[in-house]
C-alpha cells in the first residue's frame, strides 16, 4: 500500500502557515490549564491504527492556548531565540531527510553541511583555526562535552588516563566557577562525576562579572578548570575574559557562552581567543528552531578522547568527519543543517545586525521603563534588562499579571536577593513598536496590580 504523504504533511503545512502568519498579534502566553489539554489530547491506548491527517487535525486542535508563542517578537523569556524562514525551512527538510547524523557513512551530506557550518562558525566567533566543533541539543550539553574535554586533557597532564581509568584514584580537579555562573555548568559537572564539591565559587562584581584578583590566589593548586563566562544570564555581563586568561596559564578556561559569544561577531570580546573551550546556543541569538547548541574546543585530541568511540560494526573512514567523534549522542538528528541555512541567509552582516538591534531595543526598554517610574538594577550592555516595580510581592504580581495579559511575556527572577523582572531580547523581529506595546502593556499591569494593593 502506497503511504498518504500528501494528507498529514498537506494538513501540517496549512496548520504551519496559520501558526505562522498569526504569531504577530497572537497572544503570547498559554491560556489553556493542564486539566483541558489532558482532556483534549488524552483518552485510552488506542488499539489500532488512526487516519494519519485526522492525527495531525487532533493533535492541532488539541494544543491550542497550551502553545506559548516563543516565536513571537514580544517572547522576551528565558534568552529564547525564534525561527528565520531559512533555518525552519532546513529544519524542515532535515527531519524529511531523516538523517541518522553520527556517522559520515550513514549520512554524507549531513556530515559534510556540519563541516562546512563548522568552519564558518569558528571564523565567526575569531577562534584559532584548528578548534574543533560538535553540534549538540544546548548550553546544558555544550558546557557538558567541553568540561569532559577539559577532565581529560587536566588529569592527562596529571598523569591519569581517565577515559580508561576513571575517577577512582584519580587526582582532585578544583573547578574555579563565577559565583553567578548558570546551573548548567553544575549540572555538567555532577554528569561528569566530578560533583559539585570540586567547584570553587569566585567573587564577582556587581554586575556579575568574575573578579580576576579573586581568582589569582586560587590558581596553581592541581589540576583546575576554570569556567567563565560571556554573557550573565541576569545582567548580560561579560567576564574580563583577556585577564582570566592571562591568569590561567596551567589551567583549562572553560567560556560558557550560551547566547553572549554571538556579540563578538561584530565587536571582538577581549581574550575569546585565548581560552580553551567555549559553549554557546545556535536557538538562541541565531534563531534556529531548538534543540540546536554549539561546544568549540581549541584542543581537538581532548575533545575527541572524550567523545569519540570506535567499534568493529560501525564504519570509519580516516579522511572522513564523523560528527559523533565530537559530541555525546550517537544516533541524532541533522542539526547542523538549519545552522548551515542560518549562516548562509544572514551572513556575517546579518547577524551581526541581529545581535546589535537586539541590544538596541533591550537599551529601548530599559529607557522607557525607567521613565514610567521602574528600577532598572543592571548596566544594558547587551540584550539583558532587569527590572524592579516597587518590592518583591508588587514585582512578581506585575511579572505574573504580564504573562497572563498576553501581549508580551517575560521572565521572573531573583537577583542579588532582590525580586526581578528579566526581559531577554533575542528574537530577529522585534522592533521597536514590540517594545513600545510591550511597554505599555507592562505599565497597565503596574497600574492594576499597584491599585489592587491599594484596596486591599
Amino acid at each position: 500500500m502506497e503511504p498518504d504523504w500528501e494528507g498529514p504533511l498537506g494538513e501540517a503545512y496549512a496548520r504551519a502557515m496559520t501558526y505562522l502568519q498569526n504569531l504577530p498579534e497572537r497572544p503570547v502566553g498559554a491560556s489553556a490549564a493542564a486539566s483541558e489539554l489532558r482532556r483534549r489530547l488524552g483518552g485510552e491506548l488506542p488499539q489500532g491504527p488512526g487516519n494519519p491527517t485526522q492525527i495531525i487535525e487532533a493533535l492541532a486542535d488539541g494544543v491550542e492556548g497550551g502553545l506559548v508563542a516563543t516565536g513571537s517578537a514580544r517572547f522576551f523569556g528565558f534568552v529564547i531565540g525564534g525561527a528565520t524562514p531559512a533555518s525552519l525551512a532546513a529544519d524542515w527538510l532535515a527531519t524529511v531527510w531523516d538523517q541518522n547524523a553520527g556517522l559520515y557513512a550513514a549520512a554524507p551530506a549531513a556530515a559534510v553541511v556540519e563541516e562546512i557550518a563548522a568552519e564558518w562558525l569558528v571564523e565567526l566567533f575569531g577562534l584559532p583555526e584548528q578548534t574543533s566543533v560538535g553540534f549538540v541539543t544546548g548550553g546544558q550539553m555544550a558546557n557538558f562535552t567541553a568540561l569532559a574535554a577539559a577532565r581529560y586533557d587536566v588529569l592527562r597532564k596529571a598523569g591519569w588516563d581517565v577515559e580508561a581509568d576513571g575517577l577512582i584514584g584519580a587526582p582532585a580537579i578544583r573547578v574555579l566557577v563565577g559565583a553567578e555562573r548558570h546551573d548548567t555548568v553544575d549540572r555538567a559537572l555532577r554528569f561528569l562525576g566530578l560533583g559539585t564539591r570540586c567547584m570553587v565559587p569566585i567573587a564577582v562584581d556587581g554586575q556579575g562579572r568574575m573578579r580576576p584578583d579573586a581568582l589569582a590566589p586560587e590558581l596553581g593548586q592541581g589540576p583546575t578548570i576554570v569556567c567563565a563566562q560571556a554573557g550573565n544570564v541576569n545582567t548580560g555581563a561579560i567576564d574580563p575574559l583577556d585577564d582570566i586568561c592571562e591568569l590561567t596559564t596551567d589551567a583549562w578556561v572553560h567560556v560558557d557562552g550560551a547566547f553572549g559569544l554571538w556579540s563578538t561577531v561584530g565587536t571582538p570580546i577581549r581574550g575569546i581567543a585565548k581560552a580553551d573551550s567555549w559553549a554557546t546556543d545556535a536557538h538562541k541569538w541565531l534563531n534556529v528552531p531548538y534543540d540546536s547548541g554549539l561546544v568549540f574546543t581549541a584542543h581537538p585530541e581532548a575533545h575527541r578522547a572524550a567523545m569519540s568511540v570506535r567499534a568493529s560494526y560501525l564504519i570509519h573512514d580516516a579522511e572522513k568527519r564523523d560528527p559523533l567523534d565530537y559530541n555525546p549522542e550517537f544516533s541524532r538528528r541533522a542539526r547542523g543543517i538549519a545552522v548551515y541555512a542560518a549562516i548562509r541567509a544572514l551572513g556575517r552582516s546579518g547577524i551581526v545586525e541581529l545581535v546589535d538591534r537586539c541590544c538596541a531595543m533591550a537599551s529601548r526598554f530599559a529607557e522607557q521603563l525607567r521613565e514610567a517610574g521602574a528600577d532598572v538594577l543592571n548596566d544594558v550592555t547587551l540584550n539583558q534588562v532587569l527590572v524592579r516595580f516597587g518590592d518583591d510581592d508588587l514585582t512578581r504580581r506585575v511579572v505574573t499579571a504580564v504573562q497572563q495579559e498576553g501581549t508580551a511575556w517575560a521572565s521572573g527572577t531573583t537577583w542579588h536577593g532582590r525580586a526581578a523582572m528579566r526581559i531577554s531580547v533575542s528574537n530577529w523581529t522585534t522592533s521597536a513598536i514590540d517594545v513600545d506595546r510591550s511597554v505599555e502593556a507592562i505599565t497597565r499591569c503596574v497600574e492594576i496590580e499597584q491599585a489592587r494593593s491599594t484596596q486591599g
